[in-house]
């Protein structure tokens, strides 16, 4: 029987995975090898009426170019007792390619030694995949999707600081990151926004819904005093993430919840919340400015893949290969700026229970330092006296003061 490999997709949509597929299954064809994609993710590879796709060129030719996947994802996350060797054996299956993220990275790996366990020998190599940029790889390496979707954050919200300018309103945008502020903060630094909220601000204090919107109505008083009533302030919606569920219960926000008890974020926009505590607040400051919310989120995840990712996913797609070759297994695959192919294991960057860090924005490097000292408009003491002019107490907007830095 023919050897195959077999390539799925778990997670969200990223910019480029299709041009990962198309990469991968071009040189694997070329060696002799039948390319089997399973739609549904590990849901699919186990199941009984498993939906799958033998990948030609033709096929891998045509959608290298194309935004979202064309193989259907799934966040399914199979327990043990799900496995089966039966489709590695019938499909003389000698690797499985995952794409997406840590998740989909560990679960391969228990596959994998299942399957050995078994007398089943396959290799497994992971492709990191997620527009949060929060995996850990190597310095300076992002995971593919983040630039473009990035570009289209920027694109979206340089049309929405173009509304606040052109109506005299400001604009609440939210923008996806489960626990990091890259997005967020890729986007409101190419974008110059006045403000730019992520949670590794708040490195010296508890992050509060209070201390979010104070930073954002400090902001809007910096801009009034200097005779400028429009603007726009980004927050990455990863701040929920280090919030305590009674904060997020006393906002006053309704809330489905789900059987544990915890608030069902998902069901409801980030930018809605924000925009309604906001102005709620400045009601009670008697500060007269409209604000509306737009989320980035859904919009981002399949669009077209940049001219950066659609190299980057290439050499990502062709480098699986040649970790292939040399016999590597349990390892994400990484590219370099000029082209470097070298493994990432996963046990390098776990903690001791076994789950992936996420890459944080470093708050204090060099890059974060300049756009937040430099680039934002926020209140300080200088401002102090002018800012009298809109608010009672300007020492409570001082931005340093919010976060004690």
């Amino acid at each position: 029987m023919k050897e195959s490999i077999a390539i799925l997709c778990g997670g969200g949509p990223a910019p480029g995975i299709n041009s990962v597929i198309s990469s991968v299954s071009l040189v694997f064809l070329r060696s002799g090898y039948k390319v089997i994609g399973i739609h549904e993710g590990y849901k699919g590879l186990f199941s009984d009426d498993r939906n799958t796709i033998d990948i030609d060129f033709n096929f891998a030719d045509d959608i290298h170019k194309q935004g979202g996947s064309a193989l259907q994802m799934s966040r399914h996350k199979p327990k043990d007792h799900e496995f089966s060797t039966k489709f590695f054996t019938d499909n003389n299956v000698k690797l499985l390619v995952t794409i997406g993220g840590d998740d989909t990275a560990s679960t391969a790996n228990r596959i994998s030694k299942y399957l050995r366990s078994n007398n089943v020998s396959i290799q497994n190599i992971h492709v990191p995949k997620t527009i949060d940029n929060d995996l850990p790889l190597p310095p300076g390496i992002p995971t593919f999707g983040y630039h473009s979707a990035k570009q289209e954050g920027v694109r979206i919200s340089q049309t929405i600081y173009e509304d606040a300018r052109t109506s005299g309103n400001w604009f609440v945008l939210s923008a996806m990151g489960r626990e990091a502020g890259h997005l967020a903060f890729g986007i409101g630094a190419a974008c110059h926004f006045p403000m730019i909220i992520i949670p590794e601000m708040f490195n010296k204090v508890e992050v509060t819904f209070d201390k979010i919107i104070k930073l954002v109505i400090s902001a809007i008083v910096k801009r009034k005093i200097e005779g400028v009533d429009y603007g726009v302030a980004i927050i990455s919606e990863g701040v929920f993430h280090f919030m305590s569920d009674e904060e997020i219960k006393n906002s006053g926000i309704n809330f489905s919840y789900d059987d544990h008890g915890h608030p069902e974020l998902g069901n409801v926009s980030k930018a809605h919340i924000f925009n309604v505590l906001l102005q709620n607040k400045l009601k009670e400051m008697g500060i007269n400015v409209k604000s509306r919310p737009v989320e980035l989120g859904y919009e981002l995840r399949c669009v077209q893949p940049t001219a950066y990712d659609l190299m980057y996913c290439g050499m990502l797609g062709f480098g699986v290969k040649k970790l292939f070759d040399e016999g590597r297994t349990g390892c994400m695959v990484t590219a370099n700026p000029v082209g470097d192919i070298n493994p990432l294991y996963l046990d390098d960057v776990a903690d001791e229970s076994g789950k992936v860090q996420p890459r944080l924005v470093d708050i204090d490097g060099d890059k974060a330092k300049m756009v937040y000292n430099q680039g934002l408009q926020f209140v300080e003491p200088g401002d102090y006296e002018s800012a009298k002019k809109f608010v009672a107490n300007p020492q409570e907007l001082d931005f340093r003061a919010i976060l004690g830095w």
